[in-house]
């Protein structure tokens, strides 16, 4: 079989050639196309064919015999023209076999419909459904416009370390390997967010990074281990700035794809800005659920069904009730603003209040895509801070913050007042394209061995 078919054209442009024509014409022009054959039947003496690639579908017409599985990938030479019938098609003048198929194809009408293997066997789902090709390239838009958005705002695309001596930038679980060379354990990074900051200190000023990062934490419809995420850091900006270029970033993504209204998990959302806000304090009073003494708080949350077994502090016991009570309620894209300090090791407080920090969460759908600070700039203080989330941490709360000298140090040197925001890439590909679940809009994501127990959920 050949190693190459050259001159190609894609299917779209040949096909749009073969609409210049009438029905039961046929051009003069010659043109090659290749691709995938995905539908065959026979009328007489004739074959026709639907080939598809990545551009689209063109009907072909062989006159002469044609030795071909539903699968095979082909190379064509022919005229484009119409059918009788008036079908947009290639008269074959050649053909010759690119690639064999070995495995018969699904069922060719209605595509894999079993969940498990379109999560397992991509390959096959992208194969057999326009849908899904069409995901994935919406998904591919939304980082390339994100990309462009902060590019055009004169931020620095950097990258940074992915395995790291210490974790940290946030509440999570890292998972842990081994330097042979080094003879230290090592951390897949959680966040990116302290090697950025360490960046605003050098003098970048406005830097992004669009990375993978990894937590070894439950799977659901909203969370995968290896996810991926925006953050930017922006010197002389504080969150309110942030809040203002958070909404303009995304709805600008969300133009670009077409979907500034949609309908994520059955409900109809407006993304555009300016969104409602709500401070974290008051959304948590209007149900009933707020206190700042630890018993008291756990008190009603379990006398409202909810088992606290697990939070060791008050910081849990505060993120478990908003988490609980109120996240789930925001459907329109909602800001939540003013968190406590506990929550939030790394924003600076609010002028009013030092229990307080300028901090924001924006909820879309009943579900956190965006995190963002005023961040705490103060060497001394974030020292504080650490301190107080290793006394957590020695209390029982494994996710609480551990400390990171380093970073303390890098801070000594002085770091800008600053607004920085991390956006869950993945959980906005979900609104955006109206996804139920995080493993549709990641082409391979985690799954559960094979060897799982048949009933198990993937």
């Amino acid at each position: 079989m050949p190693k190459r078919f050259p001159e190609r054209e894609e299917i779209a442009a040949v096909r749009a050639e073969a609409e210049k024509a009438e029905p039961g014409e046929s051009l003069d022009d010659e043109h090659r196309v290749a691709g995938r054959v995905m539908a065959r039947r026979e009328m007489g003496k004739l074959t026709f064919l639907d080939l598809v690639d990545r551009s689209g579908r063109i009907q072909l017409i062989a006159r002469d015999k044609v030795d071909l599985d539903l699968g095979d990938i082909v190379g064509v030479t022919g005229q484009p023209g119409r059918s009788k019938r008036g079908e947009p098609s290639l008269e074959v003048t050649e053909l010759e076999l690119l690639a064999k198929i070995r495995r018969p194809l699904p069922d060719t009408f209605h595509g894999v419909t079993d969940l498990e293997t379109r999560y397992r066997q991509r390959y096959l789902d992208l194969l057999m459904s326009e849908e899904s090709r069409a995901l994935a390239a919406t998904r591919t838009r939304i980082v390339q416009e994100t990309r462009a958005y902060l590019d055009g705002e004169g931020f620095l695309e950097v990258e940074t370390p992915i395995l790291q001596p210490r974790y940290g930038g946030g509440f999570a679980e890292p998972f842990v390997t081994h330097s042979n060379e080094l003879d230290a354990d090592l951390y897949l990074r959680i966040a990116d967010e302290l090697y950025l900051k360490r960046l605003i200190v050098g003098g970048l000023e406005k830097v992004y990074e669009l990375a993978k990062d990894f937590r070894n934490e439950s799977i659901s419809y909203k969370h995968s281990p290896e996810f991926t995420q925006v953050e930017w850091y922006e010197a002389y900006a504080d969150y309110r700035d942030t809040m203002e270029r958070t909404e303009a970033l995304v709805f600008r993504a969300a133009e670009v794809v077409g979907a500034t209204k949609v309908t994520f998990r059955g409900l109809d959302i407006d993304l555009s800005p300016p969104w409602q806000r709500v401070k974290f304090i008051e959304a948590l009073e209007s149900k009933g659920i707020w206190s700042r003494d630890e018993a008291e708080l756990r008190s009603k949350l379990q006398r409202a069904g909810v088992d606290t077994d697990r939070d060791r502090s008050w910081a849990q016991l505060a993120d478990h009730a908003y988490s609980h009570f109120v996240e789930p309620e925001l459907i329109q894209p909602t800001i939540v603003h003013d968190w406590p300090i506990e929550l939030s090791p790394f924003a600076r407080t609010t002028d009013d209040d030092e229990t307080i920090v300028e901090r924001f969460e924006c909820v879309v759908g009943g579900m956190e895509f965006a995190n963002a600070f005023s961040e705490l700039n103060d060497a001394e203080e974030q020292a504080q801070r650490f301190a107080m989330q290793e006394a957590e941490r020695e209390a029982g709360a494994e996710e609480s913050e551990p400390g990171d000298p380093d970073f303390v140090e890098a801070l000594s040197y002085g770091m800008p007042p600053t607004g920085g925001c991390g956006i869950g890439i993945d959980r906005l590909a979900m609104v955006l394209t109206g996804s139920d679940a995080i493993r549709d809009v990641i082409l391979f994501p985690a799954l559960r061995p094979r060897s799982a127990r048949p009933g198990d959920a993937v």
